[in-house]
């Protein structure tokens, strides 16, 4: 079964929310679960696959959701999408939720919630990834329940953080700088001033793609070329017996090893090697050098 099998049908709320207003005043009238209902319902889960029960489930959490959601407004992030990224992570906790270990739902699916809202969080706060390992991740959140005020960290709170989490200062450092830096678009609109004169410099006037000059590209085309021709030359020099041994062991996707050839020839795998160095030192000799 999976978490998208569990998606509730929504039945005890309205059809239809015009907002996220009325979103959370409808999953706030929905009855709360006793220990005794929840335990029976996560039986009937997990024992008979009985999505009714998974639906229950869900349904009477979703306010939960939004309560964790709300923690993280302070992100820029519509609190609809933080919601429903929550949920997601409600449902993966139900799929897992075993009643036997003596714990309430709420415990369990905490973390699940969180780690969603995280990685949507994560993925969208910025157009590039600001945290990409976990160590960073952890960071980063930390990070931005911790700073107490604008600007940058001093000595004392970066080693502060780096002993609690575990890394290095130079890595609370980097993050810190991740976090206090913003998107810059690479070839923005110009801004003018009443001269006419362009008063924005975009990371398009100064970046240099090192691969769109023509003339490199028709001077290494022309190089590769050559070279193939040569190569091509160059083989037809060897004798055949070496020439098929270059072509099968560098030239061939399925590679036969010294010994297939030594029996296919019969010949021992020692001369085999030996016709194959000889074979690529004229090889070698007659190719140009990359410039």
């Amino acid at each position: 079964m999976t978490a998208t099998a569990l998606v509730p049908r929504m039945q005890n709320l309205p059809a239809l929310v015009d907002s996220v207003d009325s979103y959370i005043h409808a999953v706030n009238r929905v009855p709360m679960l006793s220990a005794e209902e929840e335990q029976e319902l996560a039986q009937r889960l997990r024992l008979r696959n009985d999505l009714e029960a998974a639906q229950r489930l869900i349904v009477a959490h979703l306010r939960f959701v939004v309560h964790v959601a709300r923690g993280y407004i302070g992100y820029g992030l519509p609190l609809a999408d933080l919601i429903q990224e929550g949920n997601v992570g409600l449902m993966k906790a139900v799929k897992r939720f075993d009643p036997a270990h003596g714990v309430r739902l709420v415990s369990f699916a905490v973390h699940w919630i969180r780690a969603e809202i995280h990685e949507f969080i994560l993925r969208n706060w910025r157009i590039v990834k600001v945290a990409t390992t976990k160590a960073q991740r952890k960071l980063f959140f930390k990070l931005r329940g911790s700073r107490k005020r604008l600007g940058w960290m001093n000595s004392e709170e970066i080693n502060t953080v780096a002993r609690e989490l575990g890394v290095s200062a130079d890595t609370v450092v980097e993050m810190e700088s991740r976090l206090s830096g913003h998107d810059v678009p690479f070839d923005p609109i110009p801004e003018t001033d009443g001269d006419g004169e362009s008063e924005s410099f975009s990371p398009a006037a100064y970046l240099r793609d090192e691969q769109a000059d023509p003339a490199d590209a028709l001077e290494q085309d022309d190089w590769e070329e050559q070279t193939t021709s040569r190569l091509s030359a160059a083989l037809e020099q060897l004798d055949p017996r070496s020439r098929d041994i270059v072509r099968r062991r560098w030239l061939n996707d399925d590679k036969p090893t010294l010994h297939e050839l030594a029996a296919e020839y019969h010949i021992s795998a020692e001369r085999v090697r030996q016709l194959e160095t000889n074979a690529m030192k004229k090889l070698r000799t007659a190719l140009p050098a990359p410039a």
